[in-house]
């Protein structure tokens, strides 16, 4: 346990900032659901493509938080623009 009023204190400010982080996490997530979820029910390519453009910039916002290693985010990002061209390629 700790003893000096310098580490209560950063206890107390990292259990804030994690609550925060989970948040942040959780909706990065929400958006990476949703498109997989355009993606899997084949909507119209603008609806997608606008979606993908959302999602992306979620993820990189989390990078700037810290939330997420920005390889981590390069890789989620690569993967879904992938599942997206190859969804929209059978539109065509």
């Amino acid at each position: 346990m700790a003893s000096h009023e310098s580490a209560k204190k950063s206890i107390r400010k990292t259990a804030r900032q994690r609550v925060v982080n989970i948040s942040r996490l959780s909706r990065i997530r929400t958006f990476i659901k949703k498109l997989e979820s355009d993606i899997a029910n084949k909507l119209d390519k603008e609806v997608i493509f606008a979606t993908f453009s959302v999602m992306q910039k979620e993820i990189m916002r989390g990078v700037g938080k810290r939330v997420i290693h920005k390889n981590t985010a390069a890789r989620k990002i690569s993967r879904m623009n992938k599942k997206m061209k190859l969804i929209i390629g059978e539109n065509q």
